[in-house]
């Protein structure tokens, strides 16, 4: 009988396995062909932005080539104009495309440029450092190629008509395709003649004990360069000696657009030989510590780590190092960095963030923060060359992170509920910079938004006329008599006109604050359904724009805060440019005070402070109607999307309850991570299987020497 148990058990746990090891694999291919189908759509979408772009907004960093009429010329100077940076020998490479026509080459360009960015995604997707799961081989390359297209250096290169991608994609090719250290050698000679900083992946290949392939590519290099000052010997005595390997060339150096150590000295102030001579001692010790930390990670089996960290010293130190040539920046983002499982997100999401949105958005512009979100693609490119502890190979927590504690919400009252079984509840608080961070990508959409769901004044006077009928079919329409009667007292109107300019943001961020340092998991939740209540607030805004009373010709209605106004062009103060006048419904004054209610009501230990929380979503209605900033359905609007806001996350996540940790909930997970620990064999076997081999790589015994 105990055999028979015993196997009947056994059987159970393998079919168990089995099961969950085909639902992983169903699940990762699903995902795979909905990646694929991002991509094909970002492929379209960039090609018809362009391709629809008038002709003279389109591809204007090649209107050198361009003469009457549209048609593409080879006569005069490469540098006549002020658009053209490349070198003289990336000239010669565009020569051929004098015989297009401007509209053929639009097409053609930005059909090259989106075939040389896939190209550049498969190739970084198959360096990644062996082994590598099944699920991340599968994923990594249209991940790897949604990424670059949504990256500004990309999206800058469509749509000036740059060369930078090719660089790139010519080093990658040298590391990680060519087998043949000559190859390799021709390859990075190739590139550095386009972008001759460059050459510092000649000393790469030099301390990596590839210095046939070193000296290879400085061969290739000196040639290109050479064939240039025969075939455009102007040009050439224009880029390498007039303005110093192309210093001089395109924007002002110090524009935000020059994202290397020379701009960041000229942006603080500093200019002649002293910003020179620092710029040089800076560049000098960047590119000594970079390259150092690149020819440890090479050693330790992270090539593309390595080149990652070299092009990132090619950004700091070149005198311009312009947006389109920034996407070594993105490659860094193969590195792991910190111990713990809840860690590893932190530096890939600094990355993506920084290299795929403009600076406005990651921080604010508000005193010394304005010069760190002028430079965060430099900081970033700093941050990954000489500062950001990435793990080595060797490390006993490359493979084994500390993991991450959950928890279990309690059972819900619904079947389906959650909807999304994989949404488990973390026990510690988030990363604080990552939190910052999202917060501040949140509010500057939701601000961009709601700015952007504008109408006509006469669409929002008209839905105001119908709230207000609506009203006074309901018999609720007392907006009027509560906005003269809060007029005629003093001290009563300074009161709501403080509590409405004030409260609005200063509570829902006190009460984020107390709830990540208090309670972390209630945190999660909270923040949750205050995101949730915000995006369908935003598509309010859009579907149904919206007069407020004090923008409602003829109703009488008085503006305590900013005074009478101009209907045509109505002053909401210092915000009046950045701001949308008609994002009326649903009222998130309304909506985020309650939401604040809500919270204090369930989470706070005493009753008298559930009692104070109460006060505020009461003090803010008033305030609103007081002020005649909002109808009162805009605040029944309000208190609607964030009760969708709460019903969401509850589906989506569960309860917010969660189980106390039992012995019976050991058991479970330890359980659940023998059955992990049984799949774990087929998928490494699946895994060799389907992985190809990976290129000759450093002596395994060295490896381990620079590890330990």
């Amino acid at each position: 009988m105990a055999n028979a148990d015993h196997r009947v058990r056994g059987g159970a746990v393998t079919d168990a396995v089995a099961d969950t090891v085909t639902d992983v694999e169903s699940r990762t291919r699903l995902t795979r062909v909905l990646l694929w189908l991002v991509v094909a759509v970002l492929g379209v979408r960039q090609m018809a932005v362009v391709v629809r772009q008038p002709p003279g907004e389109r591809l204007t960093d090649l209107e050198t080539w361009i003469g009457e009429n549209g048609v593409l010329h080879g006569t005069g100077s490469l540098y006549d104009g002020d658009r053209f940076t490349g070198t003289p020998f990336a000239g010669l490479v565009l020569k051929p495309l004098t015989a297009s026509a401007e509209a053929s080459l639009g097409v053609a360009w930005t059909f090259g440029s989106l075939l040389l960015v896939a190209a550049l995604g498969v190739v970084a997707a198959r360096a990644l450092p062996k082994p590598v799961g099944r699920r991340t081989a599968l994923l990594a390359a249209p991940v790897a190629i949604t990424l670059l297209m949504l990256s500004l250096p990309v999206r800058n290169t469509l749509h000036l008509g740059q060369t930078s991608i090719l660089p790139v994609l010519l080093v990658l090719l040298a590391w990680f395709a060519a087998r043949d250290d000559r190859l390799r050698g021709v390859l990075v000679g190739l590139a550095a003649a386009l972008q001759p900083t460059l050459l510092l992946f000649a000393v790469l290949l030099w301390l990596t004990g590839r210095r046939r392939a070193s000296a290879a590519s400085l061969a290739t290099f000196a040639l290109a360069t050479a064939a240039a000052w025969a075939a455009v010997p102007k040009d050439s005595w224009t880029y390498w000696i007039h303005h110093v390997a192309g210093a001089g060339l395109g924007e002002r150096p110090d524009s935000l657009a020059n994202q290397s150590l020379h701009g960041a000295l000229l942006r603080l102030g500093l200019e002649g030989p002293v910003e020179i001579a620092l710029f040089l001692v800076l560049a000098a010790a960047v590119a000594f510590v970079g390259v150092r930390r690149a020819v440890r990670y090479a050693q330790d089996g992270q090539l593309l780590l390595a080149v990652a960290v070299t092009g990132c010293v090619v950004v700091a130190v070149s005198p311009t190092a312009w947006q389109h040539q920034l996407l070594w920046v993105l490659l860094a983002v193969v590195g792991k960095v910190g111990k713990r499982a809840s860690d590893r997100l932190v530096w890939p999401a600094v990355v993506v963030l920084v290299v795929t949105l403009p600076g406005q958005m990651l921080l604010p512009n508000v005193g010394p923060v304005t010069s760190v979100r002028d430079n965060a693609l430099l900081l970033a490119a700093l941050g990954a060359a000489c500062a950001t502890p990435f793990l080595l190979r060797t490390s006993p927590y490359w493979a084994r992170p500390v993991p991450t504690d959950h928890a279990r919400p309690v059972a819900a009252r619904w079947r389906r509920v959650p909807l999304l079984p994989f949404w488990r509840r973390v026990l510690h608080r988030p990363n604080l910079l990552l939190e910052l961070l999202l917060i501040r990508v949140v509010y500057s959409a939701y601000a961009q938004v709601r700015l952007a769901a504008t109408a006509g004044r006469p669409l929002a006077e008209e839905h105001g006329r119908q709230i207000h009928a609506i009203e006074q079919w309901l018999h609720i329409d007392i907006e009027l008599w509560v906005n003269h009667t809060v007029v005629g007292i003093g001290w009563l109107r300074e009161f709501f006109d403080y509590y409405y300019s004030t409260f609005h943001f200063i509570v829902p961020l006190a009460i984020l604050g107390v709830l990540y340092a208090r309670r972390p998991a209630d945190y999660r939740w909270a923040r949750t359904s205050i995101g949730f209540a915000t995006v369908l607030a935003l598509v309010g805004f859009w579907l149904y724009p919206l007069a407020p009373p004090r923008l409602m010709p003829g109703l009488g209605f008085i503006d305590t805060i900013h005074g009478v106004q101009d209907f045509a062009k109505p002053d909401y103060g210092t915000l009046t440019g950045v701001t949308n006048q008609y994002a009326a419904m649903p009222s998130l004054h309304f909506g985020w005070s309650l939401w604040c209610g809500v919270v204090i009501v369930i989470l706070a230990p005493k009753l008298w402070m559930k009692a104070l929380g109460l006060l505020h979503p009461l003090f803010t209605v008033a305030a609103i109607v007081a002020t005649a900033n909002h109808w009162v359905l805009d605040a029944v609007g309000g208190a609607l999307v964030v009760s969708l806001g709460f019903g969401l996350t509850y589906l989506l996540s569960g309860p917010r309850k969660l189980e106390p940790v039992t012995e019976k909930g050991r058991e479970e997970g330890q359980a659940e991570g023998q059955a992990e620990g049984q799949a774990a064999p087929e998928r490494a076997r699946r895994t060799a299987a389907s992985v190809p081999e990976p290129a000759p790589g450093p002596d395994p015994a060295r490896a381990e020497a620079v590890g330990t």
